[in-house]
């Protein structure tokens, strides 16, 4: 039992050094979205309680102008919905290496992911870095490691906004800071369809009440990455006939 709980202290430590080179960029999106909520008129209380409670830099970006301007619950709530929706897909992938482990701890690992850390772990799966057992470990210290480094950082944003120009233009920095962290995920076709198809129907339907352009964008991109990825399949190589 002993040697169990080394091994797996030694998993959780892998994983906290493996996700060092992403901190940096989980750091600077935590600033921006620390300061781009305080700057559009929320309460710094209420910005450490959001930040802490939903624990989604980007769907609190997305709900945060509802917030401001009043816009119904049920809009406000479907927008963060929709905005998260990414993780269905990025469990869905994380599935075949964690569909043996019991369903509490599978949910608390799916709870605290994040894209970096997501990232990270099919970057390690594809060049073959993962460790042979206790991946739940490993996963484990890359996750935790973010979520301090985030939430320091997110504080340190909201803390600092009222000493922070408002004319940086930070909401454009945050939404660089979003394609440099979702660039490296579009290294297959059909994430790259989808992220094509999604970003040109939400551009299009910008004008709509409320930004359910959004809605639209999502919903347009997650239908086109799973056409592109049917259609994919089809044309790859049987492995039984290739023997």
């Amino acid at each position: 039992m002993t040697a169990v709980v080394a091994e797996r202290r030694q998993a959780f430590r892998l994983g906290r050094r493996a996700i060092l080179p992403y901190l940096p960029g989980s750091c600077a999106w935590g600033m921006v979205s620390g300061v781009v909520m305080v700057k559009a008129g929320l309460a710094v209380p209420w910005a450490i309680a959001m930040s802490i409670l939903v624990n989604a830099a980007s769907a609190q970006l997305a709900a945060l102008p509802l917030i401001i301007a009043g816009a119904p619950l049920w809009v406000i709530i479907a927008t963060g919905f929709i905005t998260n929706l990414r993780f269905v897909i990025y469990s869905a992938a994380l599935r075949p290496h964690f569909a043996h482990l019991p369903l509490g701890r599978r949910a608390a690992l799916g709870f605290f992911m994040a894209d970096f850390t997501f990232t990270r772990f099919m970057r390690a799966a594809q060049e073959g870095d993962l460790p042979a057992a206790h991946r739940d470990s490993w996963f484990a210290g890359m996750v935790s490691a973010n979520l301090v480094a985030w939430h320091c950082s997110a504080l340190i944003g909201i803390i600092g906004a009222s000493y922070i120009p408002t004319d940086w233009g930070l909401e454009f920095t945050g939404t660089l800071a979003l394609i440099a962290l979702m660039g490296p995920s579009l290294n297959a076709r059909p994430a790259l369809v989808g992220a094509v198809i999604g970003g040109l129907v939400a551009l299009l339907a910008h004008g709509m009440p409320y930004k359910l352009g959004l809605f639209a964008g999502a919903i347009a991109g997650i239908f086109a990455a799973t056409v592109a990825d049917r259609i994919s399949a089809r044309h790859e190589p049987d492995p039984s006939e290739a023997a």
